[in-house]
């Protein structure tokens, strides 16, 4: 209803409206409306207009500038021709390093910025400011270059870097070599080791990551880079970001990323030792010494294809006459290069690589060194010096080595007594006391009573000697009767030089002195005729294969495995059995048997040939033992297959082969019957420990006693009239026993893990960088490892002599060679090398591709065999043929790892830093760089978890002392 209401009230209306004012009043009604929204529109307008004049009338006074005059001003401006802007080209003060600098800077400029910046603009402002940044950089650079003081970092700091680079590596060789795991990785393992034992030893840092990780290297030479620039720009510039992050892409990866990644190539570096030494013409055994020692197939299959090719070429050529002889030598050469090469491949494929020195310690074929060589022989005589020791006979060798120091010392203090008294000078009374004194030291250390251990001769020359002593003055040749004796004694007792002619350690003075391939030594102490009965390829460097040529009389051949394995219940004892099947073959019959035997059956068998045979112990493993889950199925197999990969190693025939005498212990073994051991594990392992810690006080004892401490003083004394130096490189070994350095010397830390310099960083001494480099040779060569007590004493003698006479020498011209090496003129050449490198004849050097594997490879072969020709005699002679071979090539072996390389390069730049801006904190700066190294955080891991438990007992005893105390 009310819908309907409204509806007819508004119809109503509308024809009420219509009716009064007719059908167009509603066109009329929207015009109104229309002219009045209209004229209020215009209104507003025109009043806005006239407000807006006058505001602006206002402010025509006001402090804007007029824009009618800057717009022209601006554009006459941008219209003018560009003035050339004057660049100061003074870098470091010498022209001949700025102008090779100069190059640098605008080729960098050319080919990282330019070649892409003019297709954005033609204004060149921005290219001027980036090369004024650089030059300003360099400038400083070069200011605190000159402020530096470089001779410490080149003979010390590098020197130490280089040498506990060297130390790392040796550490995780051994490491990996502890390990014994053929199946990983060789070289990935090694990296891995590497690193693990550089944060052991560095402690703070590890580099693993940025040697590594290209996105991590990338990274830390950017942060590197703009830290740089922190420091060498001004303010101003540095906070210009786009202008330093072009400056520190430009440094981070167009400089110093190309620079370190050839740095550190291996390929390289082995190019650069070949044309360091291209002098040097290869010599063809020591290719052949190379061949043969290698452990790398990818060498030695390189140099059996070039081989292969050159005989083929050979073959190929059409002569006759004189040079058909010549090819016919140039081809069998060849030909006994691939057989070589084909026989070491197929031995490291096998995995049956043993070591023949060890093997040959009872081959047999041999040549004897006489004794009175081995005397007089720095490197023998160590080894029979150790073996002295071994054997108890220790204080006769040092009593005739003592008494031809008496005798060389005597002699010469006679003649200077004869020439003073010439002279008219009297000191007779003197002199003669001090030989008295020192002749009745020795007879007291070695030949009274009270002597321990006492030397066993004569009674009645020992008499003789001693009214000699109490009734006439001494003489040199007073100890001579008694001498001879000992050394009769040395030469025919069973227990001393025939029985060193036996042992391992003869083969390694062998192998040291170079002898096991060209002996020297023809004749013999004891009447032996032809003393060398091996053929000339009995040598250390020959593989198994040559070994196992020779013929043997040997007709029976044993064989065994492991067939079967079971777990036993013997009166409550639970253990593992291992059924052993056993083959023997006769020529004209075939016994097989069965023997059962437990893993402390094969322990205490390992322990019996080891004592008997040392050689063995370094050539078998057997594998180790397990407290828990020690009867697992999975376990039982796999102590089965390493025992019987222990077993097919000891039934090798060449091992048979050389130890002659083993063959009844290994019968004894596998026979089938019980098994009776002998010593029990208590009992041997306490003569483990006892009997070498009671030769080790005994020979501390017999060192330290052999030279009483008035001879020592008397030849100290002496020692300031001596007045020529011996003629023999043995007298003044024996004259050094008059000094002998303390065995057991007092030390704080591990010099294992520390670094090379360590301990002498504290010493404030002239002659730091000669001795840095002295103690560099331990390093190279391994000294400090092997125990060689007269090897370090003739290392100490040379250190004396070399300080007493030329250190001085030396020193200044080690300080004279560094200022040459930071001399403008050297500068000026690196830098020109650089140029070159980079940019050959002025242009970008492409990317040089990667050599081939098999040219790699042989690059490899050339430099080591370059390295063992030019390495000298002299040296040889002083430490050991094979000590300086191994010391050589673990050095070579080292640069054929880049991710190492770079280790030690960025080591390098690390400290060529922190010594360019000493006050900058940059190690503190490096440490935090390197913090997010996954060694380092499993290091820091490692120290946590064996550092609390030993916390956590302090603060338990602390807590029942406590207690104890209430």
């Amino acid at each position: 209803q009310t819908s309907l209401s409204i509806w007819g009230w508004g119809s109503l209306g509308l024809v009420l409206f219509l009716v009064t004012f007719g059908p167009f009043a509603i066109f009329y009604f929207a015009f109104y409306i229309l002219c009045f929204v209209g004229g209020g529109f215009v209104v507003t307008l025109l009043f806005g207009k006239s407000n807006s004049e006058k505001y602006l009338e206002q402010c025509e006074h006001s402090f804007l500038p007029c824009t009618s005059v800057g717009i022209p001003k601006c554009i006459e401006e941008m219209k003018r021709e560009a003035r050339p802007i004057k660049i100061d080209r003074r870098l470091t003060g010498a022209n001949i390093i700025d102008e090779p600098l100069q190059q640098v800077i605008q080729f960098s400029l050319r080919d990282y910025v330019q070649y892409w910046y003019y297709t954005l603009s033609d204004d060149e402002s921005f290219l001027l400011e980036i090369r004024q940044a650089l030059q300003y950089a360099l400038v400083q650079f070069s200011a605190r270059s000159k402020e530096t003081d470089w001779q410490p970092y080149f003979t010390t700091r590098l020197v130490d870097d280089f040498g506990t680079h060297l130390r790392v590596f040796r550490k995780a060789q051994q490491r990996i070599a502890e390990k014994g795991d053929q199946m990983k990785d060789q070289a990935e393992e090694l990296v891995d080791t590497f690193f693990e034992v550089e944060v052991e030893m560095e402690k703070e840092v590890c580099r693993d990551l940025v040697c590594t990780s290209p996105k991590d290297e990338e990274g830390f030479l950017r942060d590197l880079c703009e830290v740089l620039l922190y420091i060498l720009l001004p303010p101003g510039d540095f906070q210009n970001k786009i202008m330093r992050y072009f400056v520190r892409e430009i440094l981070s990866r167009g400089i110093l990323l190309p620079l370190i990644n050839q740095l550190s190539d291996p390929d390289y570096i082995n190019q650069y030792v070949i044309w360091m030494i291209r002098d040097s013409n290869c010599n063809y055994e020591a290719f052949m010494n190379i061949i043969k020692l290698s452990d790398n197939i990818g060498e030695l299959e390189a140099v059996k294809d070039k081989a292969s090719e050159e005989l083929q070429y050979l073959r190929s050529l059409d002569t006759a006459g004189d040079d058909i002889n010549t090819i016919k030598n140039q081809i069998n050469s060849l030909l006994y290069v691939i057989k070589v090469c084909d026989s070491r491949i197929q031995r490291l494929q096998s995995g049956k690589e043993i070591d023949t020195v060890k093997l040959a310690a009872n081959f047999g074929k041999l040549c004897t060194v006489p004794l009175d060589h081995i005397l007089v022989d720095n490197v023998a005589l160590q080894f029979f010096m150790d073996y002295m020791q071994q054997t108890g006979g220790q204080a006769h060798l040092f009593f005739w080595m003592t008494v031809e120091g008496y005798r060389v010392t005597a002699q010469q203090q006679l003649e200077v007594l004869q020439s003073r008294q010439k002279d008219g000078k009297h000191q007779t009374n003197q002199t003669k006391g001090l030989l008295r004194a020192a002749a009745f030291g020795v007879y007291e250390q070695y030949l009274s009573e009270k002597a321990s251990p006492r030397v066993n001769i004569d009674d009645n020359l020992v008499a003789k000697l001693a009214e000699t002593l109490n009734h006439e003055d001494p003489t040199p040749e007073i100890f001579d009767d008694i001498q001879r004796k000992v050394y009769e004694l040395m030469l025919r007792d069973e227990r001393f030089y025939p029985s060193f002619k036996q042992n391992a350690l003869y083969v390694r003075m062998l192998a040291e002195l170079d002898m096991l391939k060209d002996p020297s030594f023809r004749g013999s102490d004891d009447g032996e005729g032809e003393s060398f009965n091996g053929s000339p390829t009995s040598s250390i460097n020959l593989s198994l294969d040559d070994l196992s040529n020779v013929p043997s009389d040997e007709t029976v051949q044993l064989h065994a495995y492991i067939s079967d394995t079971g777990v036993c219940n013997d009166h409550g004892k639970t253990y593992a059995l291992y059924a052993i099947t056993v083959h023997r073959r006769h020529p004209n019959s075939e016994e097989m048997w069965k023997t059962y035997r437990r893993y402390s059956d094969f322990h205490d068998f390992h322990m019996r040939i080891t004592e008997q045979f040392e050689n063995l112990a370094n050539i078998l493993k057997l594998p180790g033992k397990k407290t828990f889950n020690n009867m697992d199925r999975e376990f039982l197999e796999k102590r089965k297959k390493d025992l019987n990969a222990y077993l097919q190693l000891l039934l090798n025939p060449e091992v048979m082969k050389a130890s002659p005498a083993l063959a009844h212990y290994v019968y004894d073994f596998l026979e089938n019957k019980a098994y009776s051991k002998g010593k029990g594990d208590f009992a041997r392992k306490m003569d483990t420990f006892v009997n070498p810690l009671r030769n080790s006080m005994r020979n501390v004892s017999n060192a330290v006693k052999s030279i009483p401490d008035s001879l020592a003083e008397g030849m100290t004394k002496m020692s300031d009239n001596m007045g020529k130096m011996s003629e023999r490189l043995g007298q003044d070994i024996k004259q050094s026993f008059f000094k002998v350095p303390p065995l057991i010397q007092k030390t704080y830390s591990d010099p294992d893990h520390c670094r090379v310099a360590a301990p002498i960083d504290d010493n404030v001494d002239d002659n730091i960088p000669l001795r840095v480099m002295l103690l560099l040779m331990d390093e190279v060569f391994d000294l400090k490892e092997r125990n060689q007590w007269l090897r370090r004493n003739i290392k100490n003698l040379l250190q004396q002599l070399i300080r007493a006479t030329y250190g001085d020498t030396i020193n200044r011209k080690i300080v004279d060679h560094v200022d040459w090496m930071t001399s403008p003129e050297q500068v000026a050449d690196a830098v020109k090398r650089f140029r070159d490198a980079f940019w050959p004849n002025g242009i970008l050097a492409e990317t040089v591709p990667r050599r081939d594997k098999a040219i790699r490879m042989r690059t490899r072969v050339a430099g080591k065999t370059k390295l063992l020709e030019v390495m000298p005699d002299e040296l040889k002679h002083i430490i050991g043929a094979e000590t300086t071979r191994k010391g050589i090539l673990r050095v070579f072996e080292m640069f054929q790892h880049s991710q190492l390389n770079k280790r030690m390069v960025y080591v390098f730049l690390e400290r060529f830093l922190e010594t360019l801006f000493p006050q900058n904190k940059f190690p503190e700066l490096f440490n935090k760089l390197h913090s997010r190294s996954k060694q380092m955080q499993r290091y820091k891991q490692r120290l946590h978890s064996t550092q609390a438990p030993s916390l956590q007992k302090s603060l338990l005893v602390s807590h029942i002392r406590l207690l104890m105390h209430l």
